[in-house]
């Protein structure tokens, strides 16, 4: 939680000129911030005609997604 701030204003930054690929391959844990980080960049995305990718999505985001209904709204 404490450095999606960080990252979710890198990403945005990143999506003002560019498609973005999201590559959680090297993340350790995460929780319903991280959701909520790649609900935001998804409609980002879609406003701004851009492309998101998810990779490596861990299970535990993938099943917090779930419990949230939202995992057909994330790209995976």
């Amino acid at each position: 939680m404490s450095t999606v701030p960080e990252i979710y204003q890198t990403g945005m930054k990143h999506l003002a000129g560019a498609d973005l690929l999201v590559d959680f391959s090297n993340v350790e844990a995460v929780d319903s911030s991280a959701v909520s980080m790649l609900l935001a960049w998804t409609r980002a995305a879609q406003k701004q005609g851009r492309n998101l990718q998810v990779e490596n999505m861990p299970d535990g985001l993938k099943s917090l997604a779930h419990l949230y209904g939202v995992d057909a709204m994330l790209a995976a």
